[in-house]
């Protein structure tokens, strides 16, 4: 008898000793550590590379290093991800919602760290992209790979997706509720109670240690923000409308900028068309490289002229209106730079970019209001512009308004953040149905929603309910060796199956032969090729299942036949087969 190894000696002392429910709670504790570590981690190569970078740069003299420095840095990402990597490990977000519906929650474990070095030499050399979403899949894969160490199931494996994620987004941001609240509304999990406790452990935890590392002070630094007034609501509600239409401009031109690379075949002329797009973007518009928080943090502090430090516009600083130009053209390219950055190879997210870009619209709109006459804060409209920007692109208001309020302690004007981001959402939703995040997925029906019938047939697969025990007709077969089959078979349908090819061919159902499968003179007069009927439809094996329910109700059928793409027979799917499978999934997920 082989002698048990202590891995399998500590997962059965694990079973014997320790509860389920209390090994979640320490595992969310774990998840919690690790992901703020790696957060850290992250946040401090990205400031390293960029103190060594553009740090001695002088604030009034042109530098013509940004005609470089980003180019170099997606190069540098793209050779680490073809050739060390081998894995496409951009679109954090959507990775992590392709995982939970398509790979039972598994996220490979290179996904802990190669997201960290990535995004950091991109975002370091001035890829204009954000670190949250490359730390959230590292989060999650963190989450994953523990849960997957530990031979959890399934239902906790997402969870502990959820908890990295979560414990990701309030480690990097100091930000635990919206952490909490991320991991529910943008990931989309609809958790039940027993799962709310680990999600907070998580995020409360990587809170915690980010504080030990990186000091207690808020994420944005600043003084001066006025209290709510009920007379500005109009103005918030304009502001709200502006934020969604920006926020539709930029899901819609992101995707559509997506598409464009794509269509790009060589990897090497996509690298070169990135990189001098963005290099150039970044020599124009300073304020688009990196992250772009310290000139966030510059409009809240009221030094918007400090944006056109390092360019060619910086005697314009006291022009109000060419300010405000500049800040319209900042925005409008800040897309472009974006996809210029992760479409050749870079690694970042759309969180920063969003944050930037609402910043902007929150102190355009508030500075043109001033100049016409009526008085608002800017640096209030700022702070609502990023929350109402976020509520927008992410479809996540929740997200948007926690975020804003605790990544700069502005708790007393919540009533305001809440506004601006319900009406952003309320105007994006009625042209675009899912964040720009989901989108990918929602096309191929493979994103799981909060809507338990569906997340749970997203969950549930073709290939987990086909039958394949039916005995197979030829087509050249006589009645007499049909009836012969069909006595010593269980069912009461037959696929007609053509021997070489396999190709399908049609059905024989009982009740269709019953009436002449006991007169002996028809045996020789009949083969199966006359007694077959089409289906009432077909189901191609890679169907998503909600497609699949689609088909059976309109087709009225409770089984049909499953074909490749060749048309070469399966197997067949029963709606009985279906219903019980889902009930099974939906009293394993969702119980409390």
């Amino acid at each position: 008898m082989i002698e048990k190894t202590w891995y399998t000696k500590m997962i059965n002392w694990r079973e014997r000793n320790i509860s389920q429910r209390n090994f979640v709670l320490f595992l969310s504790l774990l998840v919690g550590i690790f992901a703020s570590i790696a957060a850290y981690v992250l946040k401090s190569l990205i400031h390293l590379i960029q103190n060594m970078l553009i740090s001695r740069f002088r604030p009034d003299e042109v530098s013509f290093w940004y005609l470089l420095f980003p180019f170099v840095g997606i190069s540098i990402t793209y050779l680490f991800v073809r050739y060390i990597v081998k894995d496409d490990i951009s679109h954090g977000i959507t990775r992590i919602y392709y995982a939970i519906s398509q790979r039972k929650s598994i996220i490979k474990l290179h996904n802990t760290w190669t997201s960290i070095v990535g995004s950091a030499v991109t975002i370091g050399f001035g890829g204009s992209v954000g670190a949250e979403a490359p730390i959230v899949l590292t989060g999650s894969a963190i989450g994953s790979n523990l849960g997957k160490f530990f031979k959890m199931d399934q239902k906790t494996l997402m969870l502990m997706v959820g908890c990295g994620a979560a414990g990701a987004v309030a480690g990097i941001f100091k930000a635990p509720i919206a952490g909490f609240v991320f991991t529910l509304e943008v990931l989309m999990l609809d958790m039940t109670m027993t799962s709310i406790v680990p999600l907070l452990i998580s995020a409360v935890t990587a809170t915690t240690l980010t504080y030990i590392f990186a000091g207690s002070g808020f994420y944005f630094h600043f003084t001066v923000y006025e209290p709510f007034i009920v007379e500005r609501i109009p103005w918030l509600i304009l502001l709200g409308i502006i934020c969604g239409f920006v926020s539709l401009y930029f899901t819609r031109g992101m995707n559509f900028l997506e598409k464009f690379f794509k269509k790009i075949k060589s990897p090497i002329q996509k690298l070169l068309l990135g990189g001098v797009v963005l290099s150039i973007l970044i020599f124009i518009f300073p304020p688009l490289y990196g992250e772009g928080y310290d000139k966030v943090e510059l409009l809240l502090n009221g030094n918007s002229a400090s944006w056109l430090d390092r360019s060619f516009f910086i005697n314009i600083g006291q022009n109000v209106w060419m300010l405000v130009a500049y800040m319209l053209l900042i925005m409008l390219f800040k897309i472009l730079a974006a996809t210029a950055t992760t479409s050749p190879g870079g690694v970042g997210g759309i969180f920063a970019p969003t944050l930037f870009m609402g910043s902007i619209v929150g102190f355009v709109v508030a500075t043109v209001l001033n100049e016409i006459g009526i008085v608002v804060p800017v640096t209030n409209f700022t702070l609502a512009g990023m929350s109402g920007l976020m509520s927008g692109v992410m479809h996540a208001p929740l997200t948007g308004i926690f975020l804003i309020a605790e990544l700069t302690g502005g708790y007393n004007l919540f009533l305001m953040l809440m506004i601006v981001s319900v009406v952003s959402y309320l105007t994006i939703i009625i042209f675009e149905r899912h964040s720009l995040y989901a989108m990918r997925l929602a096309q191929s029906g493979e994103l799981i929603t909060h809507n338990k019938d569906r997340a749970v047939l997203t969950l549930l697969k073709l290939d987990n309910v086909i039958e394949t025990d039916l005995t197979e007709l030829s087509p050249e077969m006589n009645l007499g060796e049909l009836v012969k089959i069909i006595s010593q078979s269980k069912r009461n349908i037959f696929p007609v199956v053509e021997k070489k090819t396999k190709r399908f061919m049609g059905i024989v159902l009982l009740d269709e032969v019953r009436n002449i499968m006991f007169r002996q003179e028809l045996y020789n007069r009949f083969n199966v090729n006359q007694l077959m009927i089409s289906p009432p439809a077909i189901l191609k094996d890679d169907m998503p299942m909600e497609k699949v329910m689609e088909i059976f109700e309109d087709s009225s059928a409770w089984n049909l036949p499953v074909v490749d793409s060749q048309n070469k027979y399966i197997g067949f799917v029963s709606k009985s087969k279906i219903f019980n499978s889902y009930r099974h999934l939906l009293v394993h997920f969702y119980e409390d």
